[in-house]
């Protein structure tokens, strides 16, 4: 009967605990489900990236945009006839071929050496370069040393040398070399199409650099650019320019051409 009892209260017992702890836990159970949705959601709400563009960089010698034609700046294609121009939609000169400079300034030297084999001179670019008196103004003479100096300085530190003492020295060794400035691409055009290449000065390989003005210890002035370059035009199409530098063949359109060479003035040695 003693076992009977007490097995009789542990089953009462045990149902009263029961009892309670589902009543306890169907009473917590709208907290619960209100703390939950009161949780912020971290995966869905994931903030959005910025759609504003960083600042560009600004402009460097090798990474400089492509200026964009404009309608009131049209690249100049057609043929102006009542100019005195009669030249084809294209003309690319055959047989013309050239090599790398051999110094680090040495680029006018360079070019001018393959201008003249071209032409039937063979002369090399040392006989060249060496033949170019020295100045500390480029359109005087050749400003630095050649052999030693690193490219893309301006006076009075390394620079190179301008039209004029290449044109000199052209002409002195039996070829008719003019300099000229404020060329422009309808006088190139005309000089390409009658097979006579052209020596220009650019930036770099048709880039861009901003041109500054130099005085020389003589008082005059100059104007000059890093990274000068000299390069030969060899042809054209309608909307394009080819030139050989350090004997590759390149083609770039008229109007990058034209930001480029426009820095020194479209300065350039022309067979006259």
């Amino acid at each position: 009967m003693k076992v009977f009892r007490k097995s009789l209260l542990f089953c009462l017992l045990a149902s009263s605990l029961l009892f309670a702890c589902q009543s306890q836990a169907a009473e917590s159970t709208p907290e619960a489900e209100t703390a939950t949705q009161s949780l912020p959601s971290i995966i869905t709400e994931t903030p959005t990236p910025s759609s504003t563009p960083e600042p560009s960089p600004e402009p460097s010698i090798t990474a400089q945009p492509s200026p964009q034609p404009t309608q009131e700046e049209p690249a100049a294609t057609a043929k102006p006839q009542s100019l005195g121009f009669d030249y084809p939609e294209s003309h690319y000169i055959l047989g013309i071929s050239g090599h790398k400079q051999a110094y680090p300034l040495s680029c006018e030297a360079s070019a001018a050496s393959d201008w003249a084999n071209f032409f039937g001179l063979s002369v090399y670019e040392s006989s060249i370069q060496f033949a170019i008196p020295s100045s500390d103004n480029p359109d005087y003479g050749f400003v630095g040393q050649v052999l030693t100096d690193v490219w893309g300085q301006i006076p009075p530190y390394a620079y190179g040398v301008h039209a004029g003492p290449i044109a000199d020295v052209l002409t002195e060794k039996g070829l008719p070399a003019k300099a000229v400035v404020n060329y422009s691409l309808e006088e190139v055009k005309q000089k390409l199409s009658e097979n006579k290449p052209i020596i220009v000065w650019v930036i770099g390989n048709m880039e861009y650099s901003e041109p500054s003005e130099f005085i020389d210890s003589l008082g005059r002035s100059v104007t000059v650019a890093p990274y000068e370059h000299v390069v030969i035009l060899t042809g054209y199409s309608e909307s394009h320019i080819r030139y050989m530098n350090n004997g590759k063949f390149y083609d770039t359109p008229n109007e990058v051409f034209l930001m480029s060479w426009s820095v020194l003035g479209n300065m350039a040695v022309i067979s006259d």
